[in-house]
């Protein structure tokens, strides 16, 4: 499966980062393509493309502030957490989202 994640805390920078990296790092674990988008004190960074969106099995928004440009994932399977859980809960992240697509 491929997903598109976003990942923001409100400062933007320790728990972005690592929200970030436990997403990617797990979701190639599981055998997913993973693009996260960082939106933080430094703007938003590696930023999620209509390519990218139009290949994608779902959506996870790691949020504990407003997310830029949501609408865009509008109509799509999507998962919104806190930033704080892909880096203490992340296996269970990934397999609520998994879930959600197998679903439909």
């Amino acid at each position: 499966m491929y997903f598109v994640c976003i990942a923001a805390c409100p400062t933007g920078v320790a728990h972005t980062y690592m929200a970030a990296e436990s997403l990617e790092v797990l979701g190639k674990k599981r055998g997913h393509e993973i693009k996260v988008e960082t939106q933080g004190s430094l703007g938003a960074e590696n930023i999620i493309t209509a390519e990218d969106l139009a290949r994608a099995d779902g959506v996870i928004l790691a949020a504990d502030v407003a997310v830029n440009n949501k609408e865009r994932f509008d109509g799509m399977i999507t998962l919104e957490c806190s930033v704080s859980d892909p880096i203490k809960h992340g296996d269970a992240v990934f397999e609520a989202i998994e879930q959600e697509v197998a679903n439909g």
